[in-house]
């Protein structure tokens, strides 16, 4: 409480604590002020509780670092169980993660419960650094965890960390017991391991440890740890359920490569296949959608290994991360029906950039500071992985909550592969191009129909000459072959030149002007180039917001209805066939005016490519 000069007068001090605040640790707070007692560097009533808020991003992502000890614990084998009974609305939740690793020794266990108690403090050879994520990431989830740790069969130590009790303590100096010897687990936690889960509902799928009390401690094996969470009150969802399909999900991910390499990770006793967002490993979830596709993953385009700086200070050490670029084989791909590509494939999952620290995720999802904004990052993937010496390059916090890569690893890595990342971009805007304008084939577009009914109301006549009327079948049949669109036969192409004046094709040269004007056998033939800026910041998006191209975005690139070309699309298609037809009319009568129009064409072209890009 302050006095009337505002300065605190000495006994007079109060604590302001919330009601639920941790009473034994108010008894310390009080004593030291009143009696001027040593001050603990940690008073562990409040510290414990608080790490409770450690701020995991979801339950999955707190289950990861139990999961990370396993493997560093040389597990072969991990299981992770959500246990829910109870009615909606009062549910009660148990979680258990258990491997077998090559378990603790008393001491050992003692030392691993204690925050900062690590056997592998600061070695960043492997996954976990500081000793500390065991017991935060069990907090954050439940205020009660029961480790549990053998080194041979029938000799299980067992150690509790309960927040309520630390709460009540009164002492400045908190110490955790002895660990318990037990001969066998609690009923409790025996069940979660022996009995079948509630999800997944075909029991078929779930393949147990061990089914009864006898086997158990066989299944067990001759090492172990088992972390057992009662009651959780901080779960990222409230239905047993959602909180297996999201942990399924993102640990197939996450630890891919673990998977790929020999560990069996069960949730809820199924057993987890590893997604690659990569789409590059062999034995990936992928590939069993793709039976009867040639193509089962994607083409490696680049690997390559850059120094980038341990701290951002000139005469930093270096470390090496590498860097692989992936192309998806879209060719393959486009026409997948789109329940395979997006609920089966996750092709469209947004995961463009996937980074690894020693070779566990950390991170997934767009970087357009790297690649691009546009959707055809959908169909390219860039891996990065970095050794634990580049954790402060990459803002890899102690709970390994994602990276936040400061600014000269990112220019480091856009130097590395932002080349061979444009060329990969080129090529998959060349291959959608071609697709979108073949969506309809054999059929005439609304702009050159329109084109081709008003020719007669032109002034300037754009008539044929008398040999080519003599040959005109046999041209226009050449002429089709030249101009024949993907999916499109020699007559389908036939028929469609000789019912239309006006043709709309396509090239992709990046040394074409954005637009051509040709006439041929009373035919004015409009080329458009998608290598041009033009194409890519004008006209398609223009053709994609129509709906020309059949489909409203690239997600939709399967679909078969091609709707009828209106308003803003048709405009501009018309504005350049009205263009090529003027040039064409003005060239024929006048070789000094084709040759002008040809230099006003090449250098508008450049004009507007520099324009559109600086």
């Amino acid at each position: 409480m302050l006095n009337d000069t505002d300065t605190p007068a000495v006994g007079e001090l109060e604590l302001s604590w919330a009601p639920d605040a941790p009473k034994g640790g108010k008894t310390v707070m009080n004593r030291i002020l009143k009696d001027g007692a040593n001050v603990p560097l940690f008073f562990a009533q409040t510290l414990v509780s608080s790490l409770r808020d450690q701020g995991y991003n979801d339950t999955t992502s707190a289950l990861c670092e139990h999961v990370d000890n396993s493997i560093q614990a040389g597990a072969s084998e991990v299981r992770i169980y959500f246990r829910q009974t109870g009615k909606p609305g009062a549910y009660k939740t148990d979680v258990a993660v258990l491997d077998n690793g090559q378990g603790m020794a008393p001491n050992v266990l003692k030392v691993a419960m204690a925050f900062g108690g690590s056997m592998n403090f600061n070695n960043r050879s492997g996954i976990g650094r500081f000793g500390m994520g065991m017991k935060t990431a069990a907090l954050s989830m439940s205020p009660l965890v029961e480790f549990y740790s053998w080194q041979e069969v029938g000799a299980i130590y067992n150690l509790a960390l309960d927040v309520e009790a630390i709460g009540r303590e009164r002492s400045n100096n908190v110490f955790l017991p002895d660990p318990e010897l037990l001969d066998e687990l609690p009923d409790d936690v025996a069940d979660i391991i022996q009995k079948p889960m509630s999800i997944p509902k075909d029991r078929s799928q779930q393949e147990l440890l061990a089914e009864i009390k006898d086997d158990l401690e066989e299944a067990l094996g001759s090492s172990g740890t088992i972390i057992f969470m009662p009651n959780c009150d901080r779960l990222s969802f409230a239905k047993a359920n959602t909180l297996v399909d999201h942990a399924t999900k993102e640990m197939a991910r996450v630890y891919r490569h673990a998977i790929g390499d020999g560990l069996k990770l069960f949730i809820n006793n199924r057993q987890v296949t590893a997604f690659d967002p990569t789409y590059s490993m062999a034995n990936a979830r992928h590939r069993q959608y793709l039976d009867e596709i040639e193509a089962k993953g994607s083409k490696l385009v680049t690997a390559k290994l850059i120094e980038i700086p341990i701290h951002d200070k000139e005469d930093s050490e270096t470390a090496q991360i590498k860097i692989s670029l992936f192309k998806l084989p879209i060719e393959e791909w486009y026409h997948l029906p789109q329940k395979t590509l997006r609920n089966d494939l996750h092709v469209f999952n947004g995961q463009t950039v996937s980074i690894l620290r020693n070779g566990r995720e950390l991170f997934a999802d767009r970087m357009p500071e790297l690649t691009t904004r546009h959707s055809i990052t959908h169909w390219f993937r860039v891996q990065i992985d970095f050794p634990g010496d580049l954790d402060e390059a990459f803002g890899v916090a102690a709970n390994k909550q994602g990276v936040r890569p400061k600014g000269y690893v990112k220019e480091a890595i856009k130097k590395g592969v932002g080349e061979d990342i444009s060329t990969v971009i080129n090529e998959i805007r060349r291959f959608q191009s071609e697709q979108r304008t073949n969506a309809n084939a054999a059929k005439p577009s609304t702009s050159e129909n329109k084109a081709t009914a008003s020719d007669p109301h032109q002034s300037r006549s754009l008539a044929l000459s008398a040999e080519e009327e003599v040959q005109i079948e046999e041209n226009l049949r050449t002429l089709a072959v030249t101009l024949k669109r993907a999916n499109e036969t020699d007559d389908e192409a036939f028929k469609r030149v000789k019912a239309s004046r006006y043709l709309i094709q396509y090239v992709h040269d990046d040394y074409w002007p954005f637009y051509r004007a040709q006439h041929r056998y009373g035919r004015v033939i409009l080329s458009i180039n998608t290598a041009h800026p033009f194409f890519s910041e004008l006209y398609d998006p223009i053709r994609k917001l129509d709906g020309a191209d059949g489909s409203d975005n690239d997600e939709n690139n399967g679909a078969k209805h091609v709707r009828e070309q209106t308003g803003p699309l048709v405009a501009l298609e018309l504005l350049l066939l009205s263009l090529a037809r003027t040039q064409s009319a003005l060239s024929l009568e006048n070789e000094d005016a084709n040759r002008t129009l040809e230099t006003l064409q090449r250098e508008w072209s450049e004009t507007l490519r520099i324009q559109l890009t600086s």
